[in-house]
């Protein structure tokens, strides 16, 4: 297959890359920098610099097999109002300009994976949260209701359109568990705030074989959540992680000194998801890594 990728760059893309890579697709990378790109990516992908615009994002998505939309400014960080400004633009326009390149296309692409997140589904305590579950209310519900809203006129293309909401994404080698660790094998590792908000985790190695599914399996059409079928809380991942490590988690993060540190950002933090991936189940997809102990054992050992 010859495969579209938006933000393949990024932490989750990069190994995405190298699984469609090594499976012997052809990867095609939209990306601002072609010298950075090189660097993470090596010599395999065809590069597409961000900066030829419409044309070249266009001449890009005619003939390629399936589209992966993986871009967007990152979460974390206080949000001004040009950050927010960014997050919007990099994933709804772009989205909209990648529809409407499908849509002008002579040879239309097949499947259509497009990126969301389960910020979707707001704060919601400990409600059980399916791909069925109504959109929450905040700044990050707003915005990827609007990222999915902006995918959905592929359908209408005759392209099989997946959305794929992930959650909390375990690596070793970057994402989120790369900073929790960091303090952690100091011994200064604890929750956030109350740490009962519930933290929606999946292995990098299960989010890329489900992107991956997606890509081969006709079935796989609709809204996904990206996520393990057990989430826990901020505190219990916190401590799961010093268990493996051999480090006390004994130390917490008071929810003032993060609301004052990132504003309104640290809602994203302070505040969580119980989604579960009641579709992905239903159709049987294999999780290699269904607790959150055994993704770390492999991930920190």
């Amino acid at each position: 297959m010859r495969i579209f990728i938006t933000g393949a760059t990024g932490f989750i893309g990069t190994h995405l890359c190298r699984r469609l890579e090594a499976e012997g697709h052809t990867v095609v990378a939209w990306v601002r920098s072609v010298e950075r790109a090189q660097s993470s990516l090596g010599a395999a992908p065809e590069l597409v610099d961000a900066s030829g615009g419409a044309a070249a994002l266009a001449a890009a998505v005619d003939g390629s097999d399936a589209i992966v939309n993986l871009a967007g400014e990152p979460i974390l960080g206080r949000w001004s109002e040009e950050r927010k400004r960014r997050m919007i633009t990099s994933r709804v326009d772009l989205t909209r300009e990648i529809v409407a390149a499908i849509e002008a296309a002579i040879v239309r692409p097949k499947v259509f994976i497009s990126g969301s997140a389960v910020g979707y589904y707001g704060a919601r305590e400990d409600e059980r949260l399916t791909e069925a579950s109504e959109p929450g209310e905040g700044f990050l519900a707003d915005l990827c209701e609007r990222w999915e809203a902006a995918a959905r006129p592929a359908e209408g293309l005759g392209v099989r359109l997946a959305i794929l909401r992930t959650g909390i994404v375990l690596g070793s080698d970057g994402g989120a568990l790369e900073a929790m660790v960091k303090p952690a094998r100091f011994g200064l590792g604890g929750a956030l705030g109350s740490g009962d908000q519930y933290t929606p985790w999946i292995h990098i190695d299960d989010h890329v074989e489900l992107m991956v599914t997606i890509l081969g399996d006709e079935r796989y059409s609709g809204v996904f959540n990206g996520t393990a079928p057990a989430p826990v809380s901020n505190a219990e991942l916190t401590r799961e992680i010093g268990e493996v490590l051999g480090r006390p988690t004994f130390l917490r993060v008071p929810s003032f000194a993060l609301k004052v540190a990132l504003g309104e950002a640290s809602s994203a933090l302070l505040t969580g998801q119980r989604a579960l991936p009641e579709q992905a189940l239903k159709l049987g997809f294999p999780f290699r890594y269904e607790q959150v102990r055994d993704a770390l054992a492999d991930l920190l050992s």
